[in-house]
């Protein structure tokens, strides 16, 4: 679902030593500047050179031992166990990226609970099943994502006459000739090359080729439904059409929202709402603007649960949070707490992803449907600190890991 989202700061740049310390108490949120400075931990564990990823991992950035204890409000931890419960059968058989852990380490903490399990009882499952662990320096910024609804037809007719693209088939995830990923096409003349970006597609590059899905009644709104990667159509006959993230072309995503507060139109605090009221009050400079966004998404319509996220299972309001998977393992609880927005605190789940959601500790929390979901997920900006939840022993694993002097 979160392929490429709605993004108003700047991702986080953390660089340091793998280590494990002493739980030590959960400071109070500090304003950081957009882009920190990277930290690095005075008494380092470093992970050995050996086992580290090629890429940049959770593995690289440490994984430090957070509070040995921590509350969670019983309520919180229902919805949490249930979305932890969907993303089970991928925790117990997907490679992790973030390096942290196993599918094995998963097994105990997926284990079926009775059929009735009271909400203190699961808010001790999460205390006793899990240990808190931070990346980096821990801090956190967070912002929202919502599935948006919009006005569409399932055919072209007068208001509804902005084309909906289902994939193209000829949008490759490789090179055919060499094998190197990136995606593209083939031109006339055999050479790989980029594909169409937004203003090509806009402009008809694919029209003709019958791969409209359904049509919109407004460009902007399906900007922002391609930015948010799922969503519905309100049908003229008062039926939903339910769309979801079927592909991208590729090209640089681009938030419109930090143009606008860099060349001085909006002032911060950037909201989604500021951003569509300045297109809609500007409609030629809005669509130029909207271009230098290349990234373009394609959509396939939902018929069964949903919306979908990054493991192809479906996510949840006020739950569900998009992360990084070299940094949070997919499925993973995620407890955001000390936030200088009360709504982002709380026990979340990590499972999905976006384009825009790159680096430690940078999440997009999603609220689900409806108008409420639209107001707090477009004002959504909050700093505090991030503790991953994960099963426990693995941090001794991956202390048992490192160089037995280093230790």
């Amino acid at each position: 679902m979160r392929r490429s989202l709605f993004l108003f700061g700047l991702m986080l740049a953390l660089a340091s030593c793998a280590q494990v310390v002493p739980p030590a108490p959960i400071p109070p949120p500090e304003r950081q500047p957009a882009a920190p400075p990277a930290s690095r931990p005075t008494s380092a564990a470093p992970v050995s050179p050996s086992v580290r990823p090629a890429a940049e991992t959770a593995l690289q950035l440490g994984g430090r031992r957070g509070p040995g204890s921590f509350a969670l409000d019983p309520t919180q931890a229902e919805r949490a166990y249930r979305a932890f419960r969907i993303s089970c059968p991928s925790l117990v058989s997907r490679a992790d990226a973030s390096g942290l852990t196993r599918p094995e380490d998963w097994r105990q903490a997926c284990a079926p609970l009775p059929a009735e399990v009271s909400p203190s009882a699961l808010v001790e499952f999460f205390q006793t099943r899990f240990e808190l662990v931070e990346v980096g320096d821990g801090a956190a910024f967070a912002t929202g994502y919502y599935e948006p609804e919009i006005q569409g037809c399932r055919t072209r007719g007068p208001g509804c006459e902005v084309p909906i693209y289902a994939k193209p088939a000829d949008l490759l995830d490789a090179n055919p000739a060499t094998g190197a990923r990136g995606r593209g096409r083939m031109d006339e003349s055999g050479a790989y090359v980029l594909y169409y970006e937004r203003g090509e597609i806009e402009d008809g590059a694919l029209a003709g080729r019958g791969l409209e899905i359904a049509w919109a009644a407004d460009p902007v709104d399906l900007f922002f439904l391609q930015i948010q990667g799922s969503g519905r159509l309100r049908l003229p006959d008062g039926g939903v059409m339910r769309i979801g993230y079927a592909g991208q072309n590729g090209r640089e995503y681009v938030a419109i929202g930090r143009l606008l507060r860099e060349r001085g139109i909006l002032q911060s605090p950037v909201t989604m709402q500021g951003i569509r009221g300045w297109l809609r009050a500007n409609p030629d400079a809005g669509r130029a603007l909207m271009r230098e966004n290349r990234s373009y998404i394609f959509f396939q319509e939902l018929t069964g649960p949903g919306p979908l996220g990054a493991l192809g299972r479906p996510v949840t309001g006020r739950v569900t949070v998009a992360a990084d998977p070299r940094f949070v393992p997919l499925g993973a609880p995620v407890l955001l707490t000390g936030m200088d927005n009360p709504q982002a605190n709380g026990l979340w789940v990590a499972q999905d992803t976006g384009g825009a959601i790159r680096g430690a500790n940078r999440f997009d929390t999603f609220w689900g449907a409806g108008a409420e979901a639209a107001v707090i997920a477009g004002g959504m900006s909050a700093r505090g600190r991030a503790y991953i939840l994960l099963p426990r022993g693995a941090v001794e694993r991956i202390r048992s890991r490192a160089a037995p002097s280093q230790r």
